[in-house]
């Protein structure tokens, strides 16, 4: 199958992106990590098992994502691991490639369902001035490791305008690493790339830079026998709009206690909930719940208030195309 098709919100599932330290060896141009907004703290194991808890439904069917800064700096990783399997848990780690404190020899493919890599280039020329010198041959060398000792990996490549030109030449290389998945993000105005000054070169992608390269390389990637995902991004007319705040179960959760329901809303303020003494509590206020059941002609309420350089509009200032809400994915199964 090379056809996308577009992935909605499963009921009764829930999924927790959980950021157990904020800290990274990398300093990635497009890096959304805002520890003025996120805190720099490095949770302790204890605390890591007790948020954990607070998400766990038997009722329902729970995905964690381990993420940072970069997760495998945190010695007690695998532990933590551990304790989500032992609450049915499926897991996955998002790491730069270095997999710090031997991850690989401390686990066993059966205690992770998924190791996620990223990389933003094919080759060090184009990836290495993205996430930093050295990290291509680092971060392939450790993909191979992984595929050789049996875990499922997938990869993850962050389009932008420094290297969108370079993606079609990621099809080989992703088909020679060995990945089971390739999931292409489009970059956003977060952290880093929302604090350019004026005059620097912008990151983000027009929908015509997006729609003319990113389905073609994804459908030749599936063709290979690899899953691919992409973002839905933009809704065609007769797509209904379907906000994830609303819609769905999806936990973001920080080091300094906060929890966002959206990704778009963490560089403010504005999260739904709040950890303090190890219980989960609403925030009170303004926040961003008060903003997901909007209406509006452009589709995703917060990319309206948040990313507006996104819309366009035509002379009657009607939206030439409606936002989707950026957890919606197309995907292509093989």
């Amino acid at each position: 199958m090379t056809t996308p098709r577009t992935v909605g919100f499963k009921k009764g599932e829930r999924n927790i992106f959980f950021h157990i330290l904020t800290a990274c060896n990398l300093s990635c141009s497009h890096c959304y990590i805002n520890p003025a907004q996120h805190g720099t703290a490095t949770l302790s194991l204890e605390t890591i098992k007790k948020w954990l808890d607070l998400f766990y439904d038997p009722q329902k069917t729970g995905n964690v994502i381990f993420l940072g800064g970069e997760p495998t700096m945190h010695r007690d990783l695998a532990a933590a691991i551990c304790h989500a399997k032992k609450r049915d848990f499926a897991v996955t780690v998002d790491s730069n490639g270095y997999l710090f404190h031997d991850l690989l020899e401390r686990m066993t493919p059966a205690d992770l369902d998924f190791l996620s890599f990223s990389l933003d280039g094919p080759d060090p020329d184009i990836n290495d001035p993205i996430r930093g010198q050295g990290v291509f041959g680092t971060c392939t060398a450790n993909i191979k490791k992984a595929v050789t000792r049996g875990f499922r990996t997938s990869l993850i490549f962050t389009a932008s305008k420094k290297n969108i030109d370079h993606l079609p030449r990621m099809i080989p290389l992703v088909k020679e690493l060995g990945v089971e998945r390739f999931f292409i993000q489009v970059i956003g105005l977060r952290g880093k790339s929302a604090q350019q000054d004026e005059g620097d070169e912008q990151l983000q992608l027009t929908r015509e830079q997006w729609l003319a390269v990113v389905p073609k390389v994804a459908r030749e990637v599936a063709r290979e026998g690899i899953h691919v995902t992409y973002p839905k991004v933009f809704l065609d007319d007769t797509e209904p709009f379907s906000c994830a705040g609303i819609d769905a179960e999806n936990y973001f959760i920080f080091p300094n206690g906060r929890v966002y329901r959206c990704p778009l809303c963490e560089d403010y303020p504005i999260h739904s909930l709040k950890i303090e003494q190890d219980c989960l509590v609403k925030n009170e206020g303004l926040t961003e719940e008060q903003f997901f059941g909007l209406n509006i002609p452009e589709g995703c309420v917060m990319n309206k208030l948040l990313q507006q350089d996104n819309i366009d509009y035509d002379e009657a200032g009607k939206p030439v195309n409606r936002i989707s809400c950026c957890l919606i994915k197309n995907e292509i199964t093989v």
